[in-house]
C-alpha cells in the first residue's frame, strides 16, 4: 500500500479501496452548504474523530489549497485519499465526493432541456430561483472580497479590473496585470504603482483584439465564434482553463464560464445561465458543479461530460502529480504576492459581471423582493443547509407569483 507521509499524521489510515470509495461517497451525498460546510464536515471526521492528521497539518494542507486553483473541498477530498491509499485512493475519494452532484446535475439538466422551456411550473420555479442565485452570488462576492482585500492597493487593483472587465478586455490579460501590479506594490509603494494600477485596464484592452483573436484561433472552434455549437474539445478546453482560474472558491469562476457561454460562444442565454447556478444551489455538491450544466446545453451529455471532467482535473492533478513540491511552490513569496494580485482581479471582475446577473433575475418588485429577502437571509442564516433552503424557498415563491 502506498501512503503519502506526512510529519503531521498522527493515525495512519487503514482503508480498501471499496471502504474508502464509499466513505467519500457519503461525503458527496451530504455536501450541502457549500464549501465551508463541506470542509468542517471532512475536518470533523477524519481530524478531529479519526485523527487522520493533526489540526496544524490540516491548516496548512487547507492554506495551501487555499492558494491553488480548484475547489477546495474537492482537492481536500484528493488529498486524504492519496493519504490513505496512494494516488488511486486520491483518485476514487475525489472522483466519490463529486459523482452524487455530477449525476444529480445531468439529469435536471436533461429535465430542463427537455420541459424546462415548456413546463410553466418549472418556470416560475426558476424565475423565482434566479434573484435568490443572484443574492448568493452578491453575498459571495462581499465574502471574498472582505478575505481577499486587505489594504489599499488590493483594492485598486480590483477597481481597475472591474473597469477592464466592463470595457470588455480579455479576462486572462487582466489577471496577469492584476498579478504583476501587486508585486510592484509590495516592492514599490510610490505614485508609479497608481498609475500601473489606473492603467491596467487600458493596457488590458489595448490587447484584447490580438489575445482574443489568438485564443479563439487555437482552443475555440469556430461555431462557437457564430453562435452555433461548440466542439466537445472546446467544451474540454473551456472547463480546464476555468478550473485552473478558480482561485478564492467556486464562485471565481462564475464570469469565465459566462463569458465562455453567453458572450463569446453564445449558446446559452445569462437567463438559462441563471438557472444553472440555481439548479447546482440545491444539489449536494460543490457550485463548482453547475459546469455540467452549462456542458448538457452546449453538447449534450458528452458536453457536460466533457466541461466537467476539464473543470476537475487541475483539483486531482495538483494533489496526485505532487503535493508536497506544490506545497513548497506555494510558500515562495512572489507567487503568493502574485496570487494575491490575481485574486483581487478577480474579486473586481466578479463584482462587475454581477450588474449583468441582476439586469436578468430581477424582471420586477416581486423578484426584487426575493432578491432582497434571499440577501438578508443569506447574510444572516450561517446554518449548513442555509443556501439550499433559501432556494427551495424561492423557487416556492416563484410558483406562487410568477405561474
Amino acid at each position: 500500500m502506498m501512503t503519502y507521509s506526512t510529519n503531521n499524521i498522527t493515525t495512519h489510515p487503514q482503508e480498501s479501496y471499496l471502504r474508502l470509495f464509499f466513505r467519500f461517497l457519503r461525503f458527496g451525498l451530504l455536501a450541502w452548504g457549500g464549501p465551508v460546510a463541506q470542509i468542517a464536515m471532512i475536518r470533523q471526521e477524519l481530524v478531529e474523530e479519526e485523527r487522520w492528521i493533526s489540526r496544524e497539518g490540516f491548516n496548512r494542507v487547507l492554506a495551501v489549497y487555499q492558494a491553488i486553483p480548484g475547489p477546495e473541498g474537492h482537492a481536500l477530498c484528493v488529498y486524504f485519499g492519496m493519504l490513505a491509499r496512494g494516488r488511486i485512493g486520491g483518485f476514487l475519494a475525489g472522483f466519490a465526493f463529486m459523482l452524487p452532484g455530477f449525476v444529480l446535475m445531468l439529469a435536471l439538466s436533461w429535465c430542463y432541456a427537455s420541459f424546462g422551456m415548456v413546463s410553466p411550473i418549472f418556470t416560475a420555479v426558476l424565475y423565482g430561483c434566479q434573484p435568490a442565485v443572484a443574492a448568493l452570488i452578491a453575498r459571495a462576492v462581499q465574502r471574498i472580497g472582505q478575505h481577499a482585500l486587505t489594504n489599499r492597493w488590493l483594492w485598486m487593483i480590483a477597481v481597475a479590473a472591474g473597469a477592464a472587465n466592463m470595457l470588455g478586455a480579455n479576462f486572462l490579460v487582466t489577471l496577469i496585470f492584476a498579478g504583476m501590479s501587486y508585486i510592484i506594490a509590495k516592492r514599490q509603494k510610490t505614485l508609479f504603482v497608481i498609475m500601473w494600477s489606473a492603467l491596467l485596464a487600458v493596457l488590458a484592452l489595448s490587447l484584447r483584439n490580438l489575445l482574443d483573436s489568438e485564443i479563439s484561433t487555437v482552443i475555440v472552434s469556430p461555431g462557437t465564434l457564430t453562435h452555433s455549437a461548440p466542439s466537445l474539445f472546446s467544451l474540454f478546453i473551456y472547463g480546464l482553463r476555468s478550473g485552473l482560474l478558480t482561485f478564492g472558491g467556486a464562485y471565481t469562476v462564475i464570469p469565465f464560464l459566462q463569458h465562455d457561454a453567453v458572450v463569446v460562444g453564445g449558446w446559452m442565454t445569462n437567463a438559462q445561465f441563471m438557472d444553472g447556478l440555481a439548479l447546482s444551489g440545491v444539489l449536494p455538491a460543490p457550485l463548482i458543479i453547475f459546469a455540467t450544466f452549462i456542458g448538457y446545453l452546449g453538447g449534450g451529455p458528452l458536453g457536460a461530460l466533457n466541461i466537467t471532467f476539464g473543470i476537475f482535473l487541475p483539483a486531482f492533478a495538483f494533489t496526485l502529480v505532487g503535493y508536497k513540491y506544490l506545497e513548497t511552490l506555494v510558500n515562495n513569496k512572489a507567487l503568493q504576492t502574485f496570487l494575491d494580485g490575481v485574486t483581487a482581479g478577480v474579486v473586481g471582475i466578479i463584482a462587475t459581471t454581477v450588474f449583468g446577473l441582476l439586469r436578468t433575475a430581477i424582471t420586477g418588485l416581486p423578484a426584487l423582493g426575493i432578491f432582497v429577502a434571499a440577501g438578508f437571509m443569506l447574510y444572516w442564516w450561517k446554518a449548513k443547509v442555509a443556501v439550499a433552503i433559501v432556494m427551495v424557498c424561492a423557487g416556492a415563491l416563484g410558483l406562487l407569483l410568477f405561474r
